[in-house]
């Protein structure tokens, strides 16, 4: 059942501490789980890594979780998640997130086009100093019109909104550092902003070309139906990039310009109405200085508000508005 590889108990999981943990999530990828497992587990074994595969099943409906609970009884490496139902593939990592034990996480897809053999690759980058290794599929094996394509402009409106410029923000194969996720709450569809996100928290992010093959089993799950949210969550990840500790920053700017536009039109209405004795009560204008006058008022107090919500949010969570990379202690001079 298990494939090229059966581990009851698995040599490199009593040489010490973790050093890898696998995360997958899963849904409705019952042909693939079998050899996505023995790909990972035949890759780290080779590479004399400690390690963990966390599968998390995303609520399959094709026997997916059947295949999981009958693999975990024989496997010593296999930790299963199961959802109650499928909350979509950024809860799912989240949960993987979660439930890793190892100080370094490594996330794919669990149809078998990431590459499980990329995964030492994106370890030696990572050791380097990096804080995130994201994948590139350079030569990407999916269809150019539907996949591809719509790939390639979402990845260049992404790179130019968040500043992170990255060929593959798609692309599922990663490497992370553990304690560098373990401060993000992921919601909607940010599972493929991770690494704008991470900017956010300071991290040094790299990337590396990785192989990618055809889906061999199964279908895809992504379509243009997700361009959307995708968007959306674009402008969450900006907004939260530019500003997360100072909203009032974005709602009193616009706030104060359409309050000074309006007040501006109100004091030309009243010129017109006092010296040029003219009748001000059908003109357009007016209606728009009330307009400009109490969207601004609007937005100043929207401006408020979003700044109480993100101090409740940093104060009730005792979050800091700062990441601290390292402390470098004095050293102790001679006595």
């Amino acid at each position: 059942m298990n494939g090229n590889v059966s581990l009851i108990d698995p040599p490199t999981l009593r040489t010490g501490t973790l050093q890898v943990s696998v995360v997958v999530p899963l849904y409705n990828e019952v042909e693939s789980v079998p050899h996505l497992v023995d790909a990972i587990a035949t890759t780290l074994i080779q590479h004399r890594l400690t390690y963990e595969i966390v599968a998390v099943d995303d609520g399959s409906k094709d026997g997916t979780v059947a295949l999981l609970k009958e693999l975990a009884q024989d496997r010593a490496d296999l930790r299963v998640v199961l959802l109650r139902r499928n909350y979509g593939q950024t809860a799912a990592m989240s949960a993987g997130f979660n439930h890793a034990r190892a100080k370094i996480i490594i996330t794919l897809d669990g149809d078998l086009q990431n590459d499980p053999q990329d995964i030492p690759k994106l370890l030696d980058k990572l050791q380097e100093g990096y804080d995130v290794v994201s994948g590139w599929r350079k030569n990407r094996q999916d269809k150019a019109l539907t996949r591809r394509l719509p790939s390639k402009i979402a990845n260049w409106l992404i790179a130019r909104v968040t500043g992170v410029s990255l060929h593959d923000y798609g692309c599922s194969l990663k490497a992370y550092r553990a304690e560098l996720v373990a401060d993000m709450n992921l919601y909607g569809e940010l599972h493929r902003f991770l690494p704008a996100l991470a900017a956010i928290e300071g991290a040094n992010i790299a990337e590396l070309p990785v192989n990618h093959h055809a889906r061999k089993y199964g279908v895809s799950k992504y379509g243009l139906g997700r361009t959307f949210r995708v968007l959306m969550d674009l402008l969450t990840v900006y907004f939260m990039k530019t500003f997360l500790t100072r909203p009032m920053h974005a709602f009193g700017w616009f706030g104060l310009s359409s309050t000074l536009v309006g007040l501006g039109i109100g004091g030309y209405l009243t010129y017109v109405k006092i010296v040029g004795q003219e009748s001000i009560g059908d003109r357009p204008l007016l209606t728009l200085m009330v307009v400009l006058v109490l969207g601004g008022i609007y937005l100043f107090s929207f401006g408020l508000l979003a700044e109480l919500v993100m101090r409740t949010y940093h104060e009730s969570q005792g979050r800091q508005i700062y990441r601290v990379r390292e402390v470098i202690e004095p050293q102790q001079g001679p006595d």
